[in-house]
């Protein structure tokens, strides 16, 4: 065949070149589409649209040949494209359609007769599926499978479906006028796993695997001759685009449920698709203010006599529709006329569909209304705005109605006939105009006829000084041609933003509840485009209401594409065509891509690549960033990448992943270092268990270093999700121990030492070490677990892991141990009240810590021990009468701190060296100065337990300040939070905080129950350290409360004797300091004198401190 002549008989000869440049051969030819002819330089439509009639008719006369030559009747080619090798898990709409009645007819037909019905019936069948945009899969006999969504998916394949077999139904009845056939179908929607050759020899055809063609036979079964009947997803992808009839739940075969069915009745009359597919009940518009108040001056300025034009643009599902309607319900109390049309993705050939619909809108025309009457409407219609016989006869004409001699005849062309129609349409607008403004809406020009076009040309040119507002929506592929015009103005509409997407979401659930994370997850994935947005929601609170589960982040995170966005991806995708492939890798490596790693594991060479890579960016599904080899690549929408992941099968998928992470082993080695968590992930997707559990460790540790811990929990939480899929032995448990000793840091910086996770961690961990023997790492698990329980007030537990770490110590000579114990024992004198024990156990630690060897790797250990040592040491100092020292301890131990610089370490000695240490000294700025760095870090890192810590101090100090109930609240709220977690360790302290804040309120009453709760916690955990102070507080708040001074004296002489059984000399002082104001207002001065006075002269330092200057100036009045 000779391609440059068959160019030349088509008039497009000027192709000739491109063809035989790109070497087409007359093989190559018949298999042609759309994409290859824009490859091959066709940009005009016209031009493809008439090529791609031509090959299709050369396609069918190759079939003839074919079947001619093997002495067959003609069995019709594939429709639509030809699929590419290889099997998808994608969305698929089955039909099955069946000739009813065939087993009478063969027993009446002649066997040549019956061959000559059952052809045609095939290829009325064929052509109508290739008109609609399906696949026929596979005749059998006088039944056909086709396929709605393979190879090619489209955004309305469930409609194509219906509308097809309507279709068929009306076709197949007018093949034999004497004795008319009958057709039933059956259609039904579902994943499925389609594109595997099955068969051999002239039986091989594409197979399809899943329920969904089978149940699409069953309800061809269940249907009425001449009656198209779906299931229930069908039906609820094609909204109010039909009619319908409810068939109820029927019993089919093969299934354990009742299947609810429809009859498909006819097409609804609603043009909106909008509508039709959204419902009736709309959700609130948000985000678009701005829009909105610029389509509110445009239309002021039209009813001003300045008509105006909005060009509104948008991607599918940005909300173009749902502004039209926002404009509408806003103005509907004005005096207006409003006109809406509807273009359609089904009537782009059809001349001037959107404007004969809405006409016979207009006229209120029904389906049941015979020609008279249609045209009784239209003339009704027309009398108010016409009285030209003219404009009537050509409207008439428009709508294909017979004037029945009411009208002119006019003979005209065709060409003059549609210039004067479009003149008519014209005048009636202008009438209407005249009367009362115009708001004229027209909807989806993406899909416009090109009669329809020129009418907008005119009416664009004609409104200027008309009071009409003319809106016009489209995709971005539209390109209008009247920009740049006075009158004319665009709008196009971006995604929402985080604050706007969540509020659709809220909007969208209602009174349903969705945590925070949740809805912060469903904007990102969808990416803010509201219908996205919408459905996606829609589709999770679904998705939980059938399972009788409550929403929560996993639900989001582990939800699909909805069934209602899925065409409408796929169709994006498919249009790629063999580009598609590389959109799949690319959603395999990420949302985010690089060129040199997509071309270190794609199969192609560069040149192909980088073609294939034009067409990803340029069709806009794909953005890039940087020069070529050095691009990064950026899916436009999550959903998109989701879409081309989904499509790849299980067994290649994995072998894509598991040759990401070998080549970013061997080729990026410095990204999967930087990346350890990238190259987990591909090996967890890939199967490769082991590899991606190490990956998972090695990205927890680095996460946890930078402090970033809720990342840490994360990527360690899935290594140890990765260890059930794992066999039990030796290999399995030694993973598990080095997660579960990483994570538990991490627990404690996010959740808080007396969380039940952290304690469950540790526990699990030092349980392996001691089946193991692994001395080192029971280091970390023993200090670890011994926080858990010494936070949580449980002391018969402290003293045994103090044990357990000491004769470690002594077993194994290990200097670690050693001073692991020092710290356990230390903390567990302090807690207890023994606090010349804990200076002694603290001040080993000091001289024997040597930074070389002794401090730890934060990642791992829950402390380092100088850190604990400096910042107890610096509290028990003050308790012990030696302020100064404390200070300089405290001051130590910041600048530690900053050393190591790690944000859980620096967050527990701002908490005690620092706040708590300024609490005791009475320094009201100080604590609020350390408070707002931990609630600072606490923010940074999601500190959880150091948050709450942090704003209880500034609660405190607050109150101090003067703003005593703000302060209160603060801190009640947050001894609340702390109490939730379980904590134990300086909640006696807090409380005795919060009582004297009461104090100082004049709520001494509350502060007195309060006092009582803090002893009750006191003794429920046998913790003494605070005990001289809460009894002196009590015999303070007796006092106010007006109690007997022979009580009050008790309460202070107890809180004595405690405070010098405990060597406590700053509590000593605090409780003399209390009884000596007592006993002087009792004219007990001289008693007051000689308590007071050798308890001010043991002090040797501090003597600037609020307690020793308070104390000074008391004994200079009893002087």
């Amino acid at each position: 065949m000779d391609i440059a002549a068959w160019l030349g008989k088509l008039g497009l000869e000027e192709y000739a070149s491109a063809f035989r440049d790109n070497d087409i051969d007359a093989q190559l030819l018949l298999k042609l589409n759309a994409e290859d002819l824009k490859e091959l330089g066709v940009a005009s439509i016209g031009h493809r649209r008439k090529l791609i009639d031509a090959i299709a008719d050369l396609q069918d006369q190759d079939a003839r040949s074919r079947s001619n030559l093997s002495g067959g009747r003609r069995r019709p080619a594939p429709t639509a494209a030809s699929p590419e090798a290889g099997a998808e898990r994608r969305q698929l709409t089955v039909m099955f359609c069946d000739l009813v009645g065939s087993t009478a007819l063969a027993s009446r037909l002649d066997v040549e007769d019956l061959r000559e019905v059952i052809g045609a019936y095939q290829q009325c069948v064929s052509d109508t599926i290739n008109r609609f945009g399906g696949f026929v899969a596979k005749y059998m006999g006088d039944g056909v499978l086709v396929y709605f969504g393979y190879p090619q998916a489209h955004e309305d394949d469930a409609e194509r479906a219906v509308r097809a077999g309507l279709a068929l139904i009306d076709i197949v009845s007018d093949l034999e006028p004497s004795d008319p056939l009958q057709a039933r179908i059956g259609i039904g929607t579902g994943i499925v796993v389609v594109g595997d050759i099955v068969g051999f020899g002239e039986a091989r055809e594409r197979g399809v695997i899943g329920e969904t063609p089978n149940l699409a036979a069953r309800l061809q079964g269940l249907a009425e001759p001449n009656t198209v009947v779906i299931e229930e997803r069908t039906h609820h992808l094609l909204g109010h685009l039909f009619d319908f009839r409810d068939l109820g739940t029927l019993d089919v075969k093969g299934y354990s449920e009742p299947i609810r069915a429809y009859q498909v009745l006819r097409p609804s009359v609603l043009d909106s698709r909008f509508e039709a597919l959204r419902g009736e009940r709309f959700t609130p518009l948000v985000g678009r203010e701005k829009e909105i108040e610029a389509l509110r001056r445009c239309w002021q300025c039209a009813k001003a006599m300045e008509g105006q034009v909005v060009l509104l643009s948008g991607e599918p599902g940005i909300g173009k529709s749902r502004i039209t309607v926002a404009v509408l319900e806003e103005i509907a109390n004005e005096k207006q006329t409003h006109l809406c049309y509807f273009c359609s993705p089904h009537h782009g050939g059809s001349t001037l569909y959107p404007v004969i619909r809405q006409l016979e809108r207009a006229a209120e025309m029904s389906r049941d209304d015979d020609a008279s009457a249609k045209l009784d409407k239209l003339e009704a219609l027309l009398s108010a705005t016409s009285t030209a016989a003219e404009d009537c006869s050509l409207l008439a004409d428009l709508l294909s109605l017979p004037n029945f001699g009411r009208f002119p005849t006019l003979d005209l062309s065709s060409q003059h006939r549609k210039s004067r129609t479009l003149q008519a349409l014209v005048r009636q607008l202008e009438a209407l105009a005249r009367r009362k403004p115009v708001l004229m809406i027209f909807e989806d020009l993406h899909w416009i006829d090109p009669t329809s076009l020129e009418l907008l040309d005119r009416i664009i040119e004609r409104i200027r000084q008309v009071p009409v507002l003319l809106i016009v929506t489209f995709r971005p592929e539209f390109s209008p041609p009247w920009t740049g015009r006075p009158h004319v103005s665009t709008i196009t509409l971006s995604r929402l933003g985080q604050r706007d997407g969540a509020r659709l979401v809220e909007q969208v659930l209602g009174k349903q509840d969705l945590p925070a994370e949740a809805i912060r997850e469903i904007v990102e994935r969808t990416d803010g485009v509201p219908l996205y947005l919408e459905e996606f929601t829609k589709a999770v609170a679904e998705t939980c209401a059938e399972g009788n589960r409550a929403l929560t982040t996993a639900s989001a995170a582990g939800l699909g594409i909805p069934a209602t966005l899925h065409a409408s991806l796929m169709a994006r995708l498919d249009r790629l065509g063999a580009a598609k492939s590389v959109a799949q890798i690319g959603a395999v490596i990420g949302r985010e891509f690089s060129h040199d790693l997509l071309a270190a594991v794609a199969p192609y060479a560069a040149t192909e690549l980088q073609a294939f890579i034009d067409q990803l960016t340029s069709s806009g599904l794909v953005f890039r960033r940087g020069t070529t080899t050095e691009a990064l690549y950026l899916f436009k929408h999550a959903l998109v990448q989701d879409a081309a992941y989904n499509t790849l099968l299980r067994h290649p998928r994995q072998q894509l992943h598991a040759n990401i992470a070998r080549t970013l082993e061997e080729r990026f080695a410095g990204r999967a270092a930087r990346e350890p968590e990238v190259l987990a992930h591909h090996f967890a997707e890939a199967g490769q268990t082991a590899r991606a559990i190490d990956y998972w460790l090695m990205a927890g540790k680095q996460a946890a270093q930078r402090s970033a811990n809720l990342e840490a929990i994360d990527h360690f939480s899935k290594g140890l999700k990765a260890l059930e899929s794992l066999p039990p032995g030796s290999d399995k448990d030694r993973k598990e121990l080095a997660l579960q000793t990483a994570i538990g840091t991490a627990l404690i910086s996010v959740h808080g030492y007396a969380a039940q996770e952290t304690g469950a961690a540790y526990g699990r961990a030092r349980a392996l070490c001691q089946q193991f023997g692994d001395a080192a790492t029971l280091h970390a698990t023993l200090s670890g677990e011994f926080v858990y329980h010494f936070v949580r007030g449980d002391y018969a537990m402290m003293r045994q892991l103090t044990k357990e770490a000491r004769l470690t110590a002594e077993r194994t000579g290990d200097d670690a141990f050693q001073l692991a114990g020092h710290r356990m024992g230390g903390i567990s004198a302090m807690y207890f009240g023994s606090f010349v024990e804990a200076e002694r156990e603290f001040e080993t630690i000091l001289r024997l810590y040597d930074p070389d060897r002794h401090r730890p790797p934060p990642v791992l250990y829950v402390h380092d021990p100088k850190i604990s040592a400096l910042a107890y040491l610096a509290i028990v100092k003050w308790i012990l009468g030696q302020p100064d020292k404390a200070r300089t301890l405290a001051i130590e131990a910041l600048r530690y701190a900053e050393e190591l610089n790690q944000a859980n370490l620096t967050a527990h000695v701002r908490t005690y060296a620092g706040a708590g240490l300024d609490e005791l000294l009475g320094e009201t700025s100080g604590v609020r100065r350390h408070a707002d760095v931990i609630v600072a870090l606490a923010d940074q890192h999601s500190l959880h337990y150091w948050r709450l810590n942090g704003l209880f101090l500034q609660g405190w100090a607050i109150a101090q300040d003067g703003s005593v109930e703000e302060g209160l609240a603060l801190m009640r709220q947050n001894l609340t939070g702390r109490s939730a977690l379980g904590v134990s360790w300086y909640h006696v302290r807090y409380l005795c905080m919060l009582a004297t804040t009461l104090q100082k309120s004049g709520a001494a009453e509350a502060g007195l129950a309060v006092v009582a709760e803090a002893k009750d916690q006191a003794a429920c955990h046998y913790e003494h350290m605070w005990d001289a102070e809460v009894e002196r507080i009590e015999a303070e708040m007796l006092e106010l409360c007006a109690r007997s001074a022979l009580e009050c004296e008790a309460r202070f002489r107890s809180a004595l004797t405690t405070a010098r059984c405990q060597s406590a000399k700053s509590f000593e002082l605090r409780a003399g300091v209390g009884l000596a104001k007592l006993w002087a207002r009792q004219g007990r001065g001289d008693e007051a004198r000689d308590l007071l006075g050798p308890l001010y002269e043991s002090f040797t330092e501090g003597f600037n401190t609020r307690d020793l200057t308070q104390t000074r100036r008391l004994l200079d009045k009893l002087h």
